[in-house]
């Protein structure tokens, strides 16, 4: 084991003994915690339509913002994406985007599926919410499905049709209910420090209470998987199981776990089966990619609104630094391609259309916040990272993803996993990339959780 792992693993038990020093005088979020303007004051809880519209001044600045803007800096010779997003293509996406990008048709696919608003502790939530057409006597169970960054709600229509479709064989449909997070999309942000991941969790279990489901099913991606888990953990008598295609523990002891394995192959075969090793092993070739993954990360965690200000006032920048993120969650070697790779699995209209919901609600940096109000020593000295849940989880973990986390490394937080399969082929926006094979998943594990608590009724 290398010094830099000796090191690493030095450092992880001390915040593994410090975090089980709190962890049994864990605080609870407040649950009636007011995060609207000033103080708190009464509001209207209706559930209220909702519309996207592109209003003309919008469209007509953002063209000129985009044909306007100062000549780019020429990338290096064969430097494909690894500096960055690489500027000989970005003419062409900004171009596209000026003078071919169809708002009037992409407004309609944005609002192709019904969309609401409800005031949740002081903030308007927006969600859309698609109900299936049922006979009499056919279930139907809610799913909170949650995106993360730099998604929106978009991320799951190529799902919707999956998952709303009526199966005899089946016996259940599903309705499904995708909200956009505080400060992201169409929903508010707050004014106030402290919103992040746990305090988010609050306000999506009290948005389903609102839509009449006082239990149901949970789905979270990226900050939508930490999100979930929060609530799983904060809320397991509320949550019937947990679907996820993103396997993330901020828990010192998960951490811990990986670590150990670089002690030799014997231990290495303790933490994950030998045809995943290399998703884990060799330890610094793994650090060395999340590294090179993660250079947003730092600034999102610590100086937003920093960045928050340029993402604001230029939509060149603004899609140069998601895109270039999309690019590397996709697939890892699109870093060594001029394009960045970024059409070999989607369109132009779907990325843009990502894109534009960001722009036309300014409120990229109201997003990042979530990386600085979640990843600080408040919630580490709040024992928060090493919350555990018993709601059965099923986990989907693609190649290409930013992380693997094997079994034994989730089940600190994950105490009943009831599936954890490791899949080739995709990346890190599973339902958008690989929609029939994410549905098909959701399915797998609503039987799985369905068929477990049909097996704890027999045993009573």
């Amino acid at each position: 084991m290398g010094g830099l792992t000796q090191v690493l693993v030095f450092c992880a038990v001390v915040v593994a003994v410090r975090a089980a020093m709190i962890e049994s005088n864990i605080p609870l979020p407040d649950e009636n915690a007011w995060w609207g303007p000033g103080a708190a004051e009464a509001v209207d809880t209706s559930i209220r339509p909702f519309k996207i519209s592109f209003e003309e001044k919008m469209i007509e600045d953002l063209r000129y913002r985009l044909k306007n803007h100062r000549p780019f800096t020429p990338p290096l010779e064969d430097a494909g994406f690894n500096y960055g997003f690489n500027t000989a293509v970005l003419n062409d996406w900004v171009s596209y985007w000026a003078n071919s990008y169809n708002f009037t048709e992409r407004e309609n696919y944005m609002n192709l599926y019904p969309q609401f608003k409800t005031n949740i502790q002081g903030l308007d939530i927006h969600f859309v919410r698609v109900k299936p057409e049922v006979p009499a006597g056919v279930e139907v169970l809610p799913i909170l499905m949650l995106h993360g960054w730099p998604a929106t709600v978009l991320e799951f229509y190529k799902v919707i049709p999956l998952l709303t479709e009526v199966s005899e064989e089946r016996g259940y449909a599903l309705e499904l209910i995708i909200p956009s997070l505080p400060g992201f999309g169409f929903s508010d942000a707050t004014n106030k420090q402290g919103l992040g991941a746990t305090e988010m969790a609050v306000i999506f279990r009290n948005l389903m209470h609102r839509l009449g489901h006082e239990k149901f099913y949970i789905h979270g991606g990226d900050w939508g998987a930490y999100i979930c888990f929060n609530l799983a953990s904060l809320f397991p008598d509320e949550v019937y199981g947990y679907h996820t295609n993103y396997g993330i523990s901020f828990s010192p002891a998960s951490w811990i776990t990986w670590f150990m394995g670089s002690f030799g192959e014997g231990a290495q075969n303790l933490v994950v089966e030998k045809h995943l090793a290399g998703r884990l092993y060799p330890t610094t070739s793994i650090l060395k990619e999340l590294m090179t993954k993660s250079g947003y990360l730092h600034i999102q965690a610590t100086k937003p609104d920093t960045i928050g200000v340029g993402m604001s006032d230029s939509p060149s920048g603004l899609l140069a630094y998601v895109f270039q993120f999309v690019s590397m969650a996709v697939r890892i070697d699109n870093i060594n391609k001029t394009d960045g790779g970024l059409l070999d699995h989607y369109t132009r209209e779907e990325l843009l259309d990502n894109l534009m919901v960001y722009w036309m609600q300014n409120n990229f940096n109201t997003a990042c916040r979530i990386y600085a109000e979640t990843l600080n020593m408040r919630n580490l000295n709040n024992g928060w990272f090493s919350l555990s849940t018993p709601v059965p989880v099923y986990l989907i973990q693609a190649d290409n993803d930013l992380l693997y986390m094997s079994t034994p490394m989730l089940q600190h937080i994950y105490t009943n996993i009831v599936h954890n399969k490791a899949i080739d082929g995709a990346g890190h926006f599973l339902a958008s990339e690989k929609p029939e094979l994410f549905s098909n998943s959701v399915y797998e594990a609503l039987d799985m959780f369905r068929k477990q608590k049909d097996d704890c009724k027999d045993e009573l």
